[in-house]
């Protein structure tokens, strides 16, 4: 081999060796790089929320990015996506909802942080877009403030900013020592530094978020005012509950729900803080004389106490979403005829301190049931997540067309002028409730013995009353079950069938008729347009 080829061979080598030896390390700084420049991202969107939620609490809570997004994302979706939300999560739906929003937050962060490695100018207008993506779902709600899109700016800026700063720390560490040179690396100082500011500015995320919150319970004063009622006597009491309307089986759901688990199904990820002393109802729109009341003003009326059983029209059957309770409130046909109503207002269309809208028939308010303006419940003010401290109570009617909570405003008006909000996403117009029934106990999949066991549940259709309910066995005939009293047509009525059952896998059904003569349909439906049909069918194992 001549000196020249030599020379070329052994030069090759070297490089080879360099190569070798410099790729691994190399490697390892540019993964190391990406994950603190994604730690950068995520530490800044941590502050920049921090930063939102103490704008927020000091504004309102519905401001908050992680709701006007929320918020935003319920309104667009489309009904299938809220149908599967409430039907796999329940009351956990806006819970999953947030955190979805928190971890795609996340997510977009670290990639933002990580683009800024090599392209700051893309970074900072990426960590701002996302604060202005906030600031137009706060404007674009139903119930929009002046200042909404203040906390997603500022946390834009906020994350903007941090986010450079850590970036150009992270940029002033070394590169590790060189492994053929070598050369010291004397980053360690470098790295300290970055991880001080970053965890600084984590403690800063955190007390900012948790000063938001704390000065959101403080500033807005809803539990203090609900803790301050004294809820009056009413004039017209609810009757003692009979003896007979409430059965002794286990597992049967008691005939009154409490406050905690009464169902909850609304809009709000964040539960409106309305304070009484401040509170207005505006009842306006298609009347002669339009009026304005105040809490006081509603408490100084003749109270009605009535038991009265509410129903979502998302309840699937067999669901959980239907409750009893005690309520006490202002008798709302009292109320209209005060106003005046003209010829030709079909629907009371209520709106909600947030924005949110129901259509109810003024026909059904006024044709004397206890359809109400409620401010008690199980003798109690209205807890905040029910609509402290007024919501609207009409037997008889699904919760969307009749249920508003946190109500503040009431227009009489057309069918043909004013679609409400569910109406708007394709649900009915007007929705009675239908005839249904539940079996509670035993539940679908339960291990039994043989021998006699109570098959027992409830059964509704408010403001007509059960007639009968019956029980089946696989195809066999039909059981008409023994039924508690009824204390009103616009409460659910208990019943129990005791059946001697045989060993097997056994399909159990229950059907209800109401006090009109109808039964409860076969006919499988969804719960979209108006309310859920079929029988509820368990199967059981007898051993």
């Amino acid at each position: 081999m001549t000196g020249r080829h030599a020379s070329a061979a052994t030069g090759r080598a070297s490089a080879e060796v360099d190569e070798t030896a410099r790729s691994p390390s190399t490697t390892r700084r540019t993964r190391s790089r990406a994950l603190g420049a994604a730690l950068c991202g995520l530490v800044s969107a941590a502050f920049g929320l921090g930063i939102a939620e103490l704008a927020a609490a000091l504004i309102r809570p519905e401001a908050s990015p992680v709701i006007a997004v929320g918020n935003a994302a319920i309104a667009a979706s489309p009904q299938s996506v809220k149908d599967f939300a409430i039907r796999n999560f329940g009351t956990g739906d806006k819970p999953v909802l947030v955190a979805g929003i928190v971890v795609v937050l996340a997510i977009a962060a670290m990639i933002v942080g990580v683009i800024g490695l090599t392209h700051r100018t893309a970074a900072a207008l990426a960590a701002l877009a996302l604060g202005v993506v906030g600031a137009v779902a706060a404007l674009t709600g139903s119930s929009v403030h002046p200042l909404d899109a203040a906390p997603s700016l500022l946390a834009g800026i906020g994350a903007t900013a941090v986010l450079m700063m850590l970036l150009n720390r992270l940029d002033q560490i070394p590169a590790p020592a060189d492994p053929v040179t070598g050369a010291i690396d004397r980053g360690n100082l470098d790295r300290r530094r970055v991880l001080v500011a970053g965890g600084l500015t984590a403690a800063a995320a955190v007390i900012a978020g948790v000063g938001g919150r704390f000065l959101e319970r403080t500033h807005f004063q809803a539990l203090a005012s609900r803790s301050k009622i004294r809820l009056p006597k009413p004039a017209s009491p609810v009757r003692p509950l009979p003896a007979g309307a409430s059965l002794d089986v286990p597992g049967l759901s008691p005939f009154l729900t409490t406050n905690s688990a009464f169902y909850r199904v609304d809009t709000a990820l964040v539960v409106p803080q309305v304070v009484a002393d401040t509170w207005r109802l505006r009842i306006h729109g298609m009347v002669d004389n339009p009026m304005t009341l105040s809490f006081r003003d509603l408490t100084a009326r003749k109270l009605i106490e009535r038991d009265i059983t509410l129903t979502c029209v998302s309840n699937e059957v067999g669901g959980p979403y239907v409750s009893t309770a005690t309520f006490l409130g202002a008798p709302l046909a009292d109320l209209l005829r005060e106003a005046k109503v003209r010829p030709g207002a079909q629907q009371i269309a209520s709106r909600s301190v947030d924005g949110w809208t129901s259509g109810t028939p003024t026909s059904v308010v006024m044709d004397g049931r206890d359809a109400m303006l409620a401010i008690g419940m199980n003798g109690v003010p209205l807890p905040v997540e029910h609509g402290f401290p007024v919501r609207m109570v009409v037997p008889g009617l699904y919760g969307y067309v009749s249920a508003t909570k946190w109500l503040v405003d009431l227009e009489l008006t057309t069918f043909g002028a004013f679609d409400s909000y569910w109406v708007q996403r394709g649900w009915s117009q007007q929705a009675p409730i239908k005839t249904e029934s539940r079996i509670d106990t035993p539940q679908s999949g339960a291990d039994l013995t043989r021998g006699r066991i109570p098959i027992a549940g409830i059964a509704w259709a408010q403001h007509r009353g059960i007639r009968k309910v019956e029980v089946r066995v696989d195809d066999g005939p039909w059981h008409e079950a023994t039924l508690a009293l009824e204390p009103s047509a616009d409460t659910w009525r208990q019943w129990v069938w005791r059946w001697d059952a045989t060993a097997g896998q056994h399909t159990l059904a229950v059907r209800a008729t109401d006090d009109e003569g109808v039964t409860q349909t076969s006919a499988v439906a969804d719960p979209v347009p108006n309310g859920a049909t079929g029988w509820h069918t368990i199967q059981v194992s007898v051993q």
